[in-house]
């Protein structure tokens, strides 16, 4: 059960990441600095990407464990 909870922590890290990403890249984009903005909004789907790593590896670890 660790381990489950340890990957949702992950997922949970990478999606705070993702939020930071998202509200740095709109401040840049209301500054006019799109090449920034889109260096962050770029960051931001990184992690969302990550995020989704983490939580396919539980799932398909769910499924493993199931039965039919």
């Amino acid at each position: 059960m660790e381990a489950a909870a340890e990957l949702y922590d992950a997922a949970a890290a990478e999606l705070d990441e993702a939020a930071a990403h998202c509200r740095t890249a709109a401040r840049h984009f209301r500054e006019q600095e799109v090449p920034r903005g889109a260096a962050h909004a770029w960051a931001a789907l990184g992690h969302i990407r990550a995020a989704e790593e983490s939580l396919d590896a539980q799932a398909r670890t769910h499924a493993a464990r199931s039965n039919p």
